[in-house]
């Protein structure tokens, strides 16, 4: 179990670096606009991220 955690925490950082590395004006520009979503409504996103994430695992296992 420890092992697949620390794949899938490594797979997380190779898919944001790939995205720095592909477009980081793009990133730029995102983490702006985040700046003027209240934090309610990015919670809410993320809870969502975090239900999507665990239904997707459980499907995949």
């Amino acid at each position: 179990m420890p092992a697949e955690l620390i794949a899938a925490l490594c797979l997380v950082l190779v898919i944001e670096g790939l995205i720095l590395f592909a477009a980081p004006g793009a990133w730029k520009r995102m983490a702006l606009r985040l700046q003027e979503i209240d934090e309610r409504t990015l919670r809410i996103v993320g809870a969502g991220m975090i239900v999507c994430g665990l239904v997707a695992l459980r499907l995949v296992h």
